[in-house]
């Protein structure tokens, strides 16, 4: 190996291996018992994988009924990538991701749902989109989930498109990733965890898209049906467009003594 010389002093950073960012990875959950340890396990696997890349994990537990809250105790006690945030009251997925995400500490966030219908294997790539990126929203190249709910889903994101034009084909796929300056411009309401992408062009951050695996439920119940996403789901059009044509951006500007 050839080896460098320097006359005087060498430059600071001479030498020294950059470091990967820290990367968080948000994880909501609401009576989702047996996924609890599958989950951790699968995140310890991919991060294993990725020799030098530093993660934390942000388990959210949405007021569970079942015994979701000890096994997350569990795994926090066990594991010190893990770190737990219990919700006193059943607030919903978006205010348990908002949640998460104010709480990570890292400057990458990824974000998966906690019944591992997504695949943890996927955040290699959403972090090296990170790296150009605000925002990545991933997409389920192959859906496995019911003929009714591909069919309504396929519909509700087609009426999403037209109306708030945020470019997102797929805004129900849980795996997306974040850089943390996108944190501050989520607005916490129900169902806003369909919007971040809405709210990430409206702060003028970038944003891409890529394919991502899916796989069917093994274990636990869906907390969605067409009933208790149809009516919401109208109502929020409503607002996020209202929001979008509303939204404020500003600058400050840096002159005078500091």
């Amino acid at each position: 190996m050839p080896t460098a010389y320097w006359l005087g002093t060498p430059p600071e950073d001479f030498g020294v291996i950059p470091m990967s960012p820290l990367v968080s990875v948000v994880v909501p959950f609401f009576d989702e018992e047996e996924n609890v340890p599958l989950v951790a396990e699968r995140l310890a696997a991919v991060f294993a994988s990725m020799p030098g890349q530093d993660y934390e994990c942000v388990f959210v537990n949405d007021a569970s009924t079942d015994g979701t809250r000890e096994a997350l105790d569990v795994l926090a006690a066990d594991d010190d990538h893990v770190r737990v945030l219990h919700f006193a009251q059943n607030r919903g997925q978006s205010a348990a991701l908002i949640a998460g995400l104010r709480s990570a500490r890292g400057d990458y966030l990824l974000t998966i749902d906690g019944d591992l219908q997504n695949d943890p294997e996927d955040f290699p790539t959403v972090i090296e989109l990170l790296a150009e990126y605000d925002c990545v929203c991933g997409y389920r190249a192959n859906r496995r989930d019911t003929w009714v709910r591909r069919v309504s889903s396929r519909v509700a994101n087609r009426v999403r498109r037209a109306i708030l034009n945020d470019g997102i084909r797929d805004t129900g796929c849980g795996t997306k990733g974040f850089r943390k300056s996108c944190v501050p411009h989520f607005v916490c309401f129900n169902g806003a965890h369909r919007y971040f992408a809405v709210m990430v062009r409206a702060a003028g951050l970038t944003l891409t898209e890529c394919p991502v695996s899916h796989h069917p439920r093994v274990h636990g119940t869906s907390k969605y049906g067409v009933n208790n996403r149809l009516w919401r789901g109208i109502y929020d059009l409503v607002g996020v467009g209202w929001l979008q044509k509303r939204y404020v951006r500003y600058e400050i500007e840096r002159k005078g003594v500091e």
